[in-house]
């Protein structure tokens, strides 16, 4: 796969999208010791799209998920969602916010469902806090929801009669219930094997497609990025790269999955170089910029032997921990010894 770096063209949206993050921090303060979960993270998430943010552990997914869920308030910078300013909500807005804005589906079952009551009755318990549906109507979207999730049959089992598969996809039935404009999700598919995983992903397909609802999720493995169209990778708390999947027909008329590869760039012109490269080419403290008409080479800038014909990477200078900036070329030649 390769990485590119590249500006996406201004595209005209008729609607604000359904979250936006910029420049988001948190930092943690304990017993005299800060931990900066978020440092500047940045993140657009259109209307209807359905989106991964996929990070290691510590990268701060975690941390973004429950501020965009509203348990949890950033340190500076913006984060709305579905036209809310978390910022700004009081306690009062932020109930109202997670009842009717945001629909949750959480690792665990025992924070997705209630265990004394059956599918039907967890769904239904949703619709019955907010008094939004009443009477048949309410029956009526309980089966609905239970149908689109391919779980009627456990209409009236509890959890503990329910395989994995099944009590994550009733959770997908809850956590939209009430219409819902975003759907968060927090490691679906944690603790299912792959063949389940596989079948609980499609069901969030079919929620985002049928319905519209803008999902996103966050999670440690990678696998998940095959079943959507986007995936944002956090790392050190920030947006590192994205990887765009989409299918194309070749000359012959077979159709092709294709995933590229992008290096994000900050509203200041920085980026953050893949780790792989960094490991491969051996690059530390700082680089050496070339000016291209149609790339930017970067090569190592400590000493050590020229090669024959290096191959260049992004663009941009960079800082001790990898990030790149913008930075104009350096007259010497590529291939030229660092002396």
């Amino acid at each position: 796969m390769t990485t590119t770096v590249t500006h996406a063209p201004a595209v005209a949206h008729t609607v604000e999208p359904d979250i936006v993050c910029a420049d988001l921090v948190r930092i943690f303060t304990t017993e005299a010791v800060e931990v900066q979960a978020l440092q500047g993270l940045s993140l657009v998430v259109e209307r209807g799209e359905l989106v991964a943010v996929v990070g290691a552990s510590g990268s701060g997914k975690s941390t973004l998920l429950s501020i965009l869920s509203g348990l949890d308030t950033p340190t500076a910078g913006v984060a709305r969602v579905a036209d809310r300013d978390l910022l700004t909500l009081s306690r009062r807005e932020r109930v109202r916010f997670r009842r009717e804005c945001v629909g949750f589906v959480w690792q665990q079952t025992s924070r997705n469902l209630l265990p004394y009551l059956t599918a039907a009755e967890n769904v239904a318990a949703v619709l019955a806090i907010t008094g939004s549906v009443r009477g048949a109507a309410r029956a009526e979207r309980v089966g609905a929801l239970l149908d689109l999730l391919e779980v009627s049959h456990c209409a009236d089992r509890r959890p503990a009669e329910m395989s994995g598969g099944e009590q994550q996809r009733v959770a997908i039935a809850v956590g939209i219930a009430n219409e819902p404009r975003v759907l968060l999700a927090d490691e679906p598919t944690g603790e299912l094997d792959d063949e389940t995983s596989a079948h609980v992903l499609e069901a969030m397909r079919v929620v985002n497609r049928e319905i519209g609802i803008t999902t996103l999720i966050v999670t440690h493995d990678p696998a998940v990025s095959e079943h959507v169209a986007r995936t944002v990778q956090i790392r050190d708390g920030r947006t590192a790269t994205e990887v765009l999947r989409s299918t194309r027909t070749d000359e012959d008329g077979a159709e092709h999955d294709v995933a590229e590869e992008y290096a994000v760039l900050d509203k200041v012109g920085r980026l953050q170089l893949p780790d792989d490269f960094v490991t491969t080419l051996d690059l530390r403290q700082r680089v050496r910029l070339a000016l291209e008409p149609d790339h930017v080479g970067v090569w190592p800038g400590h000493r050590r032997e020229a090669s024959a014909d290096p191959a260049p990477v992004v663009a941009g200078g960079t800082s001790h921990d990898g990030d790149v900036t913008d930075a104009p070329a350096t007259p010497d030649s590529p291939t030229e010894e660092e002396r």
